[in-house]
C-alpha cells in the first residue's frame, strides 16, 4: 500500500513541476505584456473553458464540447466521437507532464473553440482551472 501511495505522490509531483513551469513561464509573458497582471484565476479559466463559441466547422462549440463538464472522466471528441482521456491530472497522470505537449494542444483547441491563438491570460487561465478540477 505505502508504495502506490509513493508512485501516485511521484506522478502528482511530475504534473505538479511540468504544470508549475509552464504557468510560471506564462505568467512571466502576461506581466511583460501587462504590468498589472497579479496570477492566473480559476474563475476566469473556467469561464473561457465553458463558455460556448463558433468554432471549427462553423458549429457552436466549447471546450466542454469535447472534454465534457467533468474532467475526471472519459469524454467524447464532439467532431469525431473519438475517446479522450480525462483531462484532470489528477484523474489522468500523463497530462501535463510534457510542456510540448501542453502547449501543443492548448493551441491546437483554442483555434478549435475559438478560431485564434489563445491569449496568455487565457492559456494561464485554463491550465489554472484543469489542474485545480
Amino acid at each position: 500500500m505505502k508504495l502506490i501511495i509513493t508512485i501516485l505522490s511521484l506522478f502528482s509531483i511530475s504534473f505538479a513541476s511540468v504544470a508549475d513551469e509552464y504557468l510560471l513561464t506564462l505568467a512571466k509573458q502576461a506581466k511583460s505584456e501587462n504590468p498589472k497582471f497579479s496570477g492566473f484565476d480559476t474563475k476566469r479559466g473556467e469561464s473561457v473553458f465553458t463558455s460556448k463559441h463558433i468554432g471549427k466547422k462553423g458549429k457552436e462549440i466549447s471546450c466542454t464540447s469535447c472534454h465534457g463538464n467533468d474532467l475526471n472522466k472519459v469524454s467524447k471528441n464532439y467532431f469525431t466521437t473519438k475517446e479522450i482521456e480525462p483531462l484532470s491530472p489528477k484523474a489522468n497522470p500523463k497530462r501535463f507532464s510534457d510542456i510540448k505537449t501542453i502547449e501543443k494542444w492548448i493551441r491546437r483547441n483554442f483555434n478549435d473553440v475559438y478560431n485564434r491563438e489563445g491569449t496568455t491570460l487565457e492559456k494561464g487561465d485554463v491550465v489554472t482551472y484543469i489542474i485545480n478540477k
